[in-house]
């Protein structure tokens, strides 16, 4: 079975490539790795799908950094909504599964109405240029294969850098702001899930070989504040913080997002296919690896 990973080196495609040790894995970026690609290009993406074969496509590539997206509309769409469209019909043409990876930012909740977790049947209402681009992604992906698995997550973190970040994840970044000394604010009326790649690449390989076509939410269980995260974070890690809450109209920001984006994994778990760990779980095996990848640095 063979499977293509498009963005092998992102953050979430490098921990992908660590949950298929038994598969040929064709490892497809837009730098050196094993095949390069730029999904805006329709042609050359059509004819490296249809060339090598893969039974599954994973596409993790997108343009999420929220204000380059918001200044950048032509760029954001055509990555995550154009690009979407021609992996897609790529998949379609040489018979490959397509698992394309969204957003909880497709939805425009607000914390301070307490909704309910979104599940996959709540209309969407993107509130920003990437939103919108992703839902549009969303769509075209499923207009254009048949055989696909759209799946939503939330508030991601791994050992790989995020490139679309500067490297860092929250997790990292809160580490560095801890090790400056100073006081560390940090929202509490923002409220998402956040997740674990490693444990979302377990998730995806479960839902590519059993799932029916369609939707899923994946996130990790439970929910939090990124100030409640930022806690956990220095508890894990046994740090002693000055940690202030804050909200979020005191941090200026020209990209509107929302405040609730809680996902019900509902599908997968109708399914008897939901194996996601409760977010706090998931932290404490990230922060082993963590720990264990500097010892061995070392």
């Amino acid at each position: 079975m063979p499977v293509m990973i498009i963005g092998a080196k992102g953050q979430l495609g490098s921990a992908l490539c660590s949950v298929f040790p038994d598969v040929e894995v064709i490892k497809a970026d837009r730098d050196d790795s094993g095949c390069v690609i730029d999904i805006c290009d329709g042609k050359a993406v059509l004819q490296c799908i249809t060339e090598l074969k893969p039974d599954v496509v994973f596409n993790t590539a997108a343009e999420h950094e929220l204000r380059t997206c918001e200044a950048h509309p032509d760029r954001t769409f055509s990555v995550n909504a154009s690009g979407a469209m021609w992996v897609a019909q790529a998949c379609a043409a040489a018979g490959a599964r397509l698992v394309h990876i969204s957003t909880d930012y497709v939805f425009g909740g607000d914390s301070a109405s307490l909704p309910a977790p979104y599940t996959e049947a709540d209309p969407p209402l993107p509130l920003n240029v990437y939103a919108a681009s992703k839902l549009a992604g969303e769509f075209l992906s499923a207009a254009h294969c048949p055989n696909h698995v759209i799946v939503r997550t939330a508030a991601l973190y791994g050992l790989a850098p995020c490139r679309g970040k500067g490297g860092r994840n929250f997790v990292e970044t809160m580490l560095g702001l801890a090790a400056t000394g100073k006081e560390v604010k940090v929202v509490d009326d923002e409220v998402t899930t956040p997740t674990y790649t490693l444990a979302l690449a377990r998730q995806l390989r479960l839902l590519t070989e059993r799932a029916e076509p369609g939707l899923y939410h994946t996130t990790c269980g439970g929910s939090c504040s990124w100030f409640e995260f930022a806690k956990a974070i220095f508890e894990e890690m046994n740090l002693q913080v000055n940690l202030v809450p804050a909200k979020s109209l005191d941090f200026q920001s020209s990209v509107r997002r929302p405040t609730y984006t809680v996902l019900d994994n509902k599908h997968a778990r109708d399914a008897g296919l939901d194996i996601m760990p409760h977010w706090r779980e998931a932290l404490k095996e990230y922060t082993a690896a963590r720990r264990s990848a500097a010892n061995t640095a070392v």
